[in-house]
Order: structure tokens, then C-alpha cells, then sequence
């Protein structure tokens, strides 16, 4: 047996989510209460490298967890837009990087058991430095280190956001994009 909605209610809605508060029969067949939330758009991870190893982290204070966090560069797709296009648009505004090629590496879900948030992970190469064009809620540090040293990072537990783990482990894998 699989999930089965019974009613669904919004509880909550802004440009970027929907909370809806449900009614399920669960796989056990038992009938409970779900919160769902629905994101309106995707969400874009970009891994830059250089030819010398090195990649580019963004610092900022996030709001929801009330700590100053490291991550690779990210933000959301425009609805409709492609992830690629989503991607280099945001490694620009974060970074003022422009990439000669971007490659998707991953897709994952950030937490499935109560969000369908989709994300991208794209490694950016071949790159040209600019000036950033943050968002107008932004105010980001930009770091530039050697990938070794960001995944150092995530190793000690001063990286935790989830698609920047996944990103900068999968980018060190052993047989990496080029």
C-alpha cells in the first residue's frame, strides 16, 4: 500500500512556499496527520573549481537557524527556469564567476519526510572572475580555498548545510567531474 490523501488544507503561503496541513492513510494503513511543504522553486548548488583545485565558498547569517554558515554558492530557480540557467545565474550574483561550463553532478531531495524540495548540483569550470551582484537580502563574504580545505570543513562540522555537504563530498569523490 502506498500514501493516500484523504484532504489537504493550506495553512500557509508566500512566493516561495506552501505548508499544507493533511489527512493521510499511511502504508501501515493507519490514518494520520502530515504537514507537507511544497517549494515553488528549486533549489541550485554550485561547486566552482579552478584548474588549481581551488573552489569558492559564500558566508552569511541565515535567519532560521540564528548561525553564521558556509556554503557553496546556491539559491533558487525562477519558475520555469532551467536548473542550468538557474545556475549560472546564481554563481554570478553570489560570486561574480562566470563559468565556461557547467556540469549537473547530483539532484537530490534537501528532506523528503515533510518537504518536496527538489535541488541541482552543478561543478562550474573554466571560469572568469567579475564583481558579485548579491540580492538585495544578501550580504555575503566570499571565500576562495582549496576543495581539500572545504571538505576539511564539512569533516570538522563547520559546513551543515545539507546540499553543501553533498556537493563539495560528491565533487571529492574519486573519479570527480573534470
Amino acid at each position: 500500500m502506498t500514501w493516500k490523501r484523504l484532504n489537504s488544507r493550506v495553512v500557509y503561503d508566500n512566493p516561495w512556499i506552501t505548508v499544507f496541513d493533511e489527512q493521510v492513510i499511511n502504508p501501515a494503513g493507519g490514518e494520520n496527520q502530515y504537514g507537507r511543504v511544497h517549494f515553488k522553486s528549486k533549489a541550485i548548488a554550485i561547486v566552482p573549481l579552478d584548474k588549481a583545485g581551488n573552489t569558492w565558498l559564500v558566508g552569511q547569517d541565515r535567519y532560521t537557524t540564528g548561525k553564521y554558515s558556509w556554503e557553496v554558492p546556491m539559491g533558487g530557480s525562477e519558475p520555469g527556469e532551467e536548473p542550468a540557467l538557474a545556475a549560472a545565474r546564481e554563481l554570478r550574483e553570489e560570486t561574480g564567476l562566470t563559468a565556461g561550463k557547467l556540469e549537473q553532478v547530483m539532484r537530490l531531495h534537501t528532506s523528503n519526510s515533510i518537504t518536496d524540495e527538489e535541488g541541482f548540483v552543478f561543478v562550474a569550470t573554466a571560469l572568469c572572475e567579475g564583481e558579485p551582484e548579491f540580492d538585495e537580502m544578501e550580504v555575503l563574504k566570499i571565500r576562495k580555498l582549496p576543495l581539500a580545505a572545504a571538505v576539511d570543513m564539512v569533516k570538522r562540522g563547520e559546513i551543515t548545510d545539507a546540499i553543501s555537504i553533498a556537493a563539495l563530498l560528491r565533487i571529492d569523490l574519486p573519479g570527480k567531474p573534470d
